[in-house]
């Protein structure tokens, strides 16, 4: 588990988490719940870091909805910031975009 996502990890346990608007849009689009996203961070596997994200270094990982569909977040922490974990993003993965496990993309 890399430096960031442990990071993220932290401050979601902490209570210290903001919602992007882009990220409220999209759970909204794809039927997802603000907390059912947030309460399954802690079970979530890292599928791509981005260190060098300009806005600050994000992860985007797996986790589950309640019914233990996959779901793609992007969680991040500002640029030159210790808090907040900001959820930026969060989606259906597209199946024919990802391998079965949704970990890899399809080459």
């Amino acid at each position: 588990m890399n430096e960031t996502f442990r990071q993220i990890l932290r401050l979601v346990e902490q209570g210290e988490v903001k919602i992007s608007d882009h990220g409220y849009d999209e759970m909204a689009a794809d039927g997802l719940r603000a907390r059912e996203v947030v309460e399954s961070v802690a079970a979530a596997a890292v599928v791509e870091e981005y260190p060098d994200y300009p806005k600050g270094p994000c992860v985007l990982v797996l986790q589950k909805d309640r019914g233990g569909a996959p779901i793609h977040v992007v969680w991040g922490i500002p640029k030159n910031e210790l808090s907040p974990a900001v959820l930026v993003t969060a989606y259906r993965p597209d199946p024919s975009r990802w391998e079965p496990d949704f970990l890899r993309r399809k080459k």
